[in-house]
């Protein structure tokens, strides 16, 4: 089953043609939205958190987001009418923007202009790019953006993109001139809403499922990706299908092409309260392509759109296809403070799990954090503290091509997997004026490359064969942190200026102080200084 059949699919509800509300999505990125998350988890209305990107019709109840941003606006009267456009496009409204009650259209300009030092050397971001969308109706929206990068990073992301051959979360990284790299990027996506309790998206972009910082079940920390999302809401139900096609950077095909395999997933929320939201998924991995390159294709089989896909995994016969389940919870405290947990299983022997010898098919990740907004009862106060854990071995499989990741980066967590990390945020913003905290600390066991090159997994790389494990007790002993023991502190402060709440446009400051020690080796320390005028749209994950 072809990828363009699920797009011809979802191409025939463009037949049908009622009126709803607006299916814009609402960016990925909440570092400027902390009103938005704050309506959303709040114990006053049933709201399903999870699944992440927000549409704008999930607020038609509870916000009305243009009215938030117009409170933001800085209002100026000049004596000539193209004073007022300047002035509004700049700091306002859309940079160019035509609104009617039958359509809406807007293009705005996507930056990122940065300088900054690490440890004595020189780094920047010369970012630029635009983005258009709008809506026809209030059933159908349309996005896109493109942009063109060039940059010298710090150390560790030189040795990291040089490495995975890719940007962390920004594509294929090509050389520029000695340090630097050139790349590019884009995403758009068509949103269609043909009856009020069904939501289709064709998209090339990225997708999220969890209510903390990282996502141990699907993050927006790997590469772009083409997927068709298919959404019902039914009762106080919220039941999510994804079907994706990802990238095997490491393996290049006959026809010059890389490898391809196939994600679908399956996500099903319950709002049992308005407090209380609880999730199951499912995952389903296959190769796009069999030992000799021949392409497969989507087995039809896992087209089927209700969990669980384990079971028609294992009617497919011996298949070669990885599976992954997991549940998620979160509960809201008060108004606005929120418990969250995620539990992802890819394998597990329940006899082996209760001997705790460290059986390397035991593998899991878990996820506890809070989080709360308006702290303390002052306004636009954010505060967040998360723990995660993943097993050795956790998301990784035969090979690239049926691995939990995408052109070379995991779908989960950026650590990869054999690891534990504790996360600490803190936002405040004052009408313009925003302020951000982050501490990462964390362990990794590393795998290890002996002077004759040969690779010693411990289940860190998800790339790696996890049959191929290493361990002098052979398949017990693999704890948690075996390897060459990694230790990270990171802290990250940001303080910058909104220009512009239409598109997010801000001048900025960024201080990060990286501490990286390795097992027997030095210390690798980056003390980084950034400043810069930058469009904020997504996340990008600096954080390993």
């Amino acid at each position: 089953m072809k990828i363009k059949s699920l797009i011809f699919a979802f191409l025939c509800l463009l037949s049908i043609n009622k009126l709803f509300s607006q299916e814009l999505l609402i960016p990925l990125n909440d570092d400027y939205e902390m009103e938005i998350q704050a309506a959303a988890y709040n114990s006053a209305y049933r709201f399903h958190t999870a699944t992440k990107s927000w549409s704008e019709y999930q607020f038609r109840n509870i916000l009305n987001i243009d009215s938030l941003n117009k409170t933001q606006f800085f209002v100026k009267d000049f004596d000539k009418k193209w004073k007022n456009l300047t002035w509004n496009s700049i700091f306002n409204t859309d940079f160019i923007g035509i609104k009617t009650d039958d359509y809406y259209i807007a293009i705005n300009p996507i930056v990122d202009f940065d300088l900054g030092k690490d440890n004595g050397k020189t780094t920047w971001v010369n970012t630029r790019g635009a983005e258009i969308k709008g809506t026809i109706g209030d059933n159908f929206a349309f996005y896109s953006n493109l942009r063109e990068n060039q940059a010298v990073f710090p150390d560790y992301l030189t040795e990291y993109a040089r490495t995975n051959k890719v940007v962390p979360g920004q594509g294929h990284a090509r050389r520029f001139k000695e340090t630097g790299f050139d790349y590019a990027n884009a995403s758009a996506y068509i949103a269609i809403r043909p009856m009020y309790w069904i939501q289709g998206i064709l998209g090339y972009g990225k997708n999220f499922i969890g209510d903390g910082y990282r996502s141990l079940i699907l993050s927006d920390n790997a590469f772009a990706y083409p997927y068709v999302k298919l959404t019902a809401d039914v009762w106080n139900i919220q039941y999510s299908c994804y079907y994706t096609q990802m990238t095997d950077k490491n393996r290049v095909l006959d026809d010059n092409t890389y490898a391809r395999k196939y994600t679908v997933i399956h996500y099903l929320d319950w709002a049992v309260t308005k407090r209380l939201n609880l999730g199951l998924f499912d995952a389903i991995v296959c190769k796009g392509q069999d030992e000799n390159g021949i392409k497969r294709g989507l087995d039809f089989q896992y087209l089927n759109p209700i969990l669980f896909l384990r079971t028609t995994d294992y009617y497919a016969g011996s298949s070669p296809d990885n599976a992954l389940l997991g549940a998620s919870a979160s509960l809201i405290l008060g108004k606005h403070t929120t418990m969250y947990a995620q539990f992802v299983l890819d394998e597990m022997t329940v006899k082996e799990f209760i001997a705790f010898e460290g059986y390397w098919a035991n593998k899991q990740s878990y996820q506890f954090g809070v989080k709360s907004y308006n702290c303390f009862g002052i306004k636009n106060l954010f505060l967040q503290s998360e723990f995660n854990l993943v097993r050795p071995y956790m998301y990784s499989h035969y090979s690239g091509e049926d691995n939990y990741a995408h052109l070379n980066q995991p779908l989960a967590h950026p650590w990869g997997a054999n690891f534990y990390e504790v996360i600490a945020r803190a936002q405040y913003n004052y009408k313009r004026f925003y302020f951000q905290y982050k501490m990462n600390f964390g362990q990794w066991g590393d795998d290890i490359i002996t002077e004759n090159g040969e690779i010693l997994n411990y289940g860190h790389d998800v790339y790696l064969d996890y049959r191929d494990y290493y361990h002098i007790d052979g398949t017990h002993g693999h704890f948690l942190l075996t390897g060459e023991l990694n230790t990270l502190l990171m802290n990250n402060i940001v303080v910058s200026w909104l220009i512009n709440p239409s598109y997010n446009l801000n001048v900025f400051a960024d201080i990060t102080h990286r501490n990286q020690k390795i097992e027997g080796s030095n210390n690798l320390s980056n003390f980084i200084i950034n400043f810069g005028i930058r469009t904020t749209l997504d996340r990008k994950y600096y954080d390993f």
